[in-house]
């Protein structure tokens, strides 16, 4: 199991990351998503041990990050988000390279790399360069050295970035089949409607700070509930207010082009209640929708910090 607590680290005076903590089980696809900027890289590259944390602390397996940093890199693989491949070595040398790093060589070195080889789909490749091979070949390339040594977490910083759809479904399909083998893993990616179908945890981080995570049955019931109701009034407003600021569900009221956005957190009857009591005040109504939530409308509303909304009324539903 993997487990951060209080992370902190900064450049002059920029604070990557404030004070972060996670943790990811063992066997877990963690989904590690965020705006440009939040912290993402700069965590990943503290896991891989190419970079030191001003403070905080980093434990996987019951080693700690900062005191056994080389213990630690031969308990994670790495994927960066470049591919750092050697060009002018064949499929073979490279990765027969990497086992040398191990401490991996001989028949053990070669038997490693054929299984890894054929696992990623590029055992027919062998004896070809890296320099000639695909972009999504080279990226399964790089996933192949980052497990020759076995290793407890497998960190991957934006891994299907520039791949075409399919080759971009297979690695998914990949990664799906390591997890299932119990390989825990860790992802980065901006492809969020990736992420929803095929993690088992998620975490999204905003200004150094994780701010949502959770498995995905838990972030996939906020998501139902997590884009407000969009109520249009034609006539009556002030009734309509009334109704909702004395609501039990109702939490903050926003409006925006004449729209009134309600924090609201009861089921569909709930709404149709609602919505009848409206009417039945005199209220004429000409819009009353919930938009159908998603991981990618759940992350905008967490990491957008642009007021696009007048606040009317901030309540606590419930209370």
């Amino acid at each position: 199991m993997l487990t951060i607590t209080d992370l902190k680290k900064a450049y002059g005076r920029y604070h990557a990351l404030n004070g972060l903590s996670m943790t990811i089980k063992d066997g877990a696809l963690y989904g590690f998503v965020g705006p440009n900027g939040a912290g993402k890289t700069t965590t990943i590259k503290i896991l891989a041990g190419l970079l030191s944390a001003d403070s905080g602390q980093v434990i996987l397996d019951g080693v700690d990050a900062r005191r056994e940093r080389q213990a630690l890199k031969g308990m994670i693989g790495y994927v960066p988000d470049t591919f750092g491949v050697y060009a002018d070595l064949k499929v073979w040398e490279y990765m027969e390279f990497f086992s040398a790093c191990y401490g991996l060589e001989g028949l053990i070195a070669r038997k490693r790399c054929e299984v890894l080889l054929e696992q990623v789909g590029l055992e027919d490749r062998m004896d070809q360069y890296v320099d000639g091979l695909s972009r999504g070949m080279k990226q399964r390339l790089c996933l192949a050295r980052a497990l020759i040594h076995d290793p407890a977490l497998l960190v991957m910083d934006e891994p299907s970035s520039g791949l075409d759809p399919k080759t971009r479904k297979e690695f998914k399909e990949l990664l799906q089949e390591l997890n299932g083998e119990g390989k825990t893993i860790l992802i980065s990616s901006h492809v969020l409607t990736e992420l929803d179908q095929m993690c088992t945890d998620i975490g999204i981080i905003d200004q150094g700070r994780m701010v949502l995570s959770g498995s995905m049955g838990e972030i996939m019931a906020r998501v139902e509930r997590s884009d407000p109701l969009q109520i249009m009034v034609y006539q009556n407003m002030d009734q309509a207010m009334a109704i909702l600021r004395s609501h039990s569900l109702v939490g903050s009221i926003a409006i925006k082009e004449n729209c009134l956005s309600v924090e609201f957190t009861g089921d569909h009857q709930d709404e149709a209640l609602l919505l009848q009591q409206l009417i039945d005040a005199d209220v004429l109504v000409r819009g009353f929708f919930r938009k159908q939530g998603s991981l990618e409308s759940l992350f905008m509303q967490i990491t957008d910090h642009e007021d696009k909304e007048v606040l009317l009324y901030e309540g606590k539903p419930g209370l």
